[in-house]
């Protein structure tokens, strides 16, 4: 059954959280929403057992990846999600870690490079990007375990001899892969003052991340000095307790006027509003769905994880990419993987008609930074 935001008096109105919906790591996927199968079939193309086996399987392989981690130990060079085998692949180092791994249950590669040095290469790079030396071709950075290299994606048709500089000295730190095939460079996704289903603060429109006792979080970009968030209804809702952008791109509001939290992400009529268990984090190539007041919901994939994404305002760390869409007013929206949050809606590039990419603000290091606990059913 669809929760309904009431729209009649402030004092009953909900905060709700725009996100994709997780599985709890106890719950089967036949306990969850048949909105989620059916838009799974859509972005998937997958048929609705299909979707079933692979949210259960996604799960299962979000509640191993850290017990997997750890018995990798200092050779641990990163996981993620493998979609053909419907398995939970962590890179290593050396054999005796991948032997220590495979005994726990998930499958193993081994490649040149741990986890730690391909994020002291990333690091350096940040350092650099810090002061100014980094073109602004270059769209972003992150390690991938897939290949044991960091990767740094460079705007397509903009290989100018700065970039070639920059290049240079990134291998001189590490191995790299430069990609630019469909690379463009990624904003926020505020937008000015429009209808629909938001929060507002000054004249920027945004939506709601995920409940928290005592509010809900967003994105940081949202917060443009005015402190003061109202709801839908133009009501007072609360108000900005703490906001970092860029470097970070997260936020929380604590809420009042009448307003109050419900563990619950919004459908948009496309999906049955989904419930929020936890968030635990998913591994890259799982499945995740967004929800956001312009573009409502949709789904696509983890692509990456500790990202640093390059805005114009400056760059933002730790991000998690995606292959979701998004628009102007879907930040600060709920990322979530079965009925488990995983983040907040940052900025990326492209559209939901053409398509495009999205990063979010993985939602455990909100809710570290702010002493948050996530309201959960």
């Amino acid at each position: 059954m669809r929760f309904t935001l009431p729209r009649i008096v402030p004092a009953l109105a909900l905060v709700l959280v725009g996100s994709t919906f997780t599985a709890p790591a106890q719950a089967s996927a036949k306990e969850m929403s048949p909105g989620l199968l059916t838009a799974m079939t859509s972005a998937f193309g997958l048929t609705e057992q299909q979707a079933r086996l692979r949210l259960e399987k996604e799960q299962r392989a979000s509640v191993l990846a850290p017990r997997a981690e750890a018995e990798a130990g200092t050779a641990y060079a990163g996981s993620w999600f493998d979609e053909a085998r419907n398995r939970l692949v962590v890179a290593v180092t050396d054999q005796a870690a991948a032997r220590r791994v495979e005994a726990v249950g998930a499958d193993t590669a081994v490649v040149g490079r741990s986890a730690g040095s391909m994020a002291a290469q990333k690091n350096r790079l940040d350092a650099l990007s810090a002061t100014g030396a980094v073109p602004r071709a270059v769209a972003s950075w992150h390690p991938d375990p897939r290949t044991g290299t960091v990767v740094v994606n460079v705007e397509a048709g903009k290989q100018t001899a700065e970039v070639a500089a920059f290049l240079d000295k990134a291998r001189q730190l590490g191995t790299i892969t430069v990609r630019t095939e469909g690379v463009q460079q990624p904003k926020p996704f505020a937008a000015g003052t429009v209808g629909g289903d938001p929060f507002y603060t000054g004249n920027v429109r945004c939506s709601i991340g995920f409940s928290v006792y005592g509010g809900y979080v967003t994105a940081g970009h949202c917060n443009v000095g005015a402190w003061n968030v109202y709801g839908w209804d133009r009501s007072w809702q609360g108000e900005f307790v703490g906001s970092s952008f860029p470097g970070n791109d997260y936020g929380w509001v604590r809420t009042g006027g009448g307003w109050w939290t419900v563990p619950v992400v919004l459908g948009w009529g496309q999906v049955s509003d989904a419930l929020v268990r936890g968030s635990w984090e998913a591994p890259v190539g799982t499945s995740v769905c967004r929800s956001g007041s312009t573009t409502h919901w949709h789904c696509g994939v983890i692509q990456s994880r500790n990202e640093t994404i390059r805005y114009e305002q400056g760059d933002v760390h730790q991000m998690a990419g995606t292959s979701v869409c998004a628009e102007g007013g879907d930040s600060g929206g709920s990322f979530i993987t079965g009925d488990q949050a995983q983040g907040v809606t940052s900025g990326g590039y492209g559209n939901c008609s053409s398509g495009g990419r999205t990063w979010f603000q993985p939602i455990n290091e909100i809710l570290s930074v702010y002493g948050l606990t996530l309201h959960t059913a």
